[in-house]
């Protein structure tokens, strides 16, 4: 069985992108996150690394939080791939759709390391993804929006087909999946999932142009 890793920043493109991944026969050894070696939060969304590990035990995928620079990024994330590889992983699998950049830089670092990037999303209809997503049974939460686009009170909504209603009604141009930053989420439950990820505690914060959900406290609940 060919082994993957995914990169991983908790929210609903890179789960679906995991799930799809799964059910093709891939042995996903490794959800791989990388932290902000001086604010201990994600990279991608800004969670607190401690909401994606609990994330990823409801999950009951091992990961991996590699912690990291602005300035030795790529460094870090080449030699993280390169002990995948040693490991005998041979894919990468990425949740991007359609950020040329981003999918030129995945395929750039892992072939280095002698490990083939996947985009099991890229270049399809973001709105039937998140359909995709939402028949599977999957549940996420916004927990950032820009502020320029979309208000405080969309934060802690679950997606879903209203959500889609109101950012249209919104006329501002936001992509159905927020491919392009307009806001992000954080998957507490699913079909991968064995355990529902609650959101305990949290409070709302306004921070480099987005209003941001702090997940203060979270708990794993029984299904």
């Amino acid at each position: 069985m060919t082994k993957a890793f995914v990169s991983w920043s908790g929210g609903k493109d890179c789960c679906l992108a995991l799930y799809r991944a799964l059910k093709q026969g891939l042995e996903v050894r490794y959800l791989f996150n990388m932290v902000d070696k001086d604010s201990n939060r994600s990279k991608s969304h800004g969670v607190r690394a401690a909401v994606i590990k609990e994330q990823a035990k409801a999950t009951g995928i091992p990961i991996i939080q590699q912690p990291t620079t602005n300035g030795d990024y790529e460094e870090v994330f080449t030699k993280a791939l390169q002990q995948f590889n040693k490991e005998g992983i041979t894919v990468g699998v990425f949740g991007d759709i359609d950020f040329e950049p981003h999918r030129e830089w995945n395929e750039r670092v892992c072939k280095p390391a002698g490990i083939t990037a996947q985009l099991p999303l890229w270049q399809e209809d973001q709105t039937k993804l998140l359909e995709e997503f939402l028949a599977a049974g999957f549940k996420s939460v916004v927990i950032a929006v820009k502020t320029d686009l979309m208000g405080k009170e969309f934060l802690g909504r679950i997606i879903d087909k209203q959500f889609l209603d109101d950012i249209a009604k919104l006329n501002k141009g936001i992509t159905p999946c927020g491919e392009a930053g307009e806001f992000h989420t954080l998957v507490v439950d699913g079909p991968i999932f064995k355990k529902r990820l609650e959101l305990t505690k949290t409070k709302i914060v306004t921070r480099q142009e987005h209003h941001f959900l702090e997940i203060l406290e979270t708990k794993l609940v029984d299904k």
